[in-house]
């Protein structure tokens, strides 16, 4: 059986999930999300939490097991706590800044970089060079947080650019000057 599969999924309160016509639905404080299921896979509620299954023990059935597993248990934390992602700004010069429904960003090239928020996403910027994006959807928030890394990634050498909060960034030595 999957490590992950068997583990059980704990709802919260406030939090509901529905299983109907191959579509997992689950609503909570924060939003709404949904996800389509392959039909080789079982969820039974036994009180508080879910039990995920598997109707054979076929090798993809297996790998469909734990991932319907994790898909369900981000989109319970998701309606109820949220996810977020932190990046940091790094360079003089640099900084970003939220108007509406648009980050403006001032990254070093010849023009400001102006890129949309996703409905679904919030993003809050402070004058510290750090940009916090949040939602319920833990994919949306990845893809949008790696969309902003690409913009600028960090560079080796001084160390400027965005990059997440928790990554480090390895330097190289400069030119030292001796002939």
């Amino acid at each position: 059986m999957s490590r992950i599969g068997k583990i059980p999924v704990k709802v919260p309160q406030g939090v509901t999930v529905n299983f109907k016509d191959e579509v997992i639905s689950v609503e909570g404080p924060k939003g709404k999300l949904t996800q389509k299921y392959h039909p080789v896979i079982t969820f039974e509620t036994q009180g508080e939490q879910i039990l995920v299954g598997r109707v054979n023990e076929e090798k993809q059935t297996k790998a469909f097991h734990g991932l319907y597993r994790n898909l369900l248990n981000n989109m319970v934390v998701g309606v109820s706590a949220g996810f977020s992602k932190t990046l940091i700004i790094t360079g003089v010069g640099y900084r970003a800044e939220v108007q509406g429904k648009l980050l403006s960003m001032s990254l070093g090239y010849s023009s400001d970089i102006y890129v949309g928020i996703p409905d679904g996403i919030g993003v809050t910027a402070d004058t510290g060079g750090k940009l916090v994006i949040s939602g319920v959807d833990k994919q949306q928030v990845g893809q949008f947080a790696s969309e902003i890394r690409k913009l600028r990634e960090p560079e080796p050498y001084k160390g400027k650019g965005i990059r997440y909060e928790n990554e480090y960034v390895r330097r190289k030595v400069g030119k030292s000057g001796v002939k």
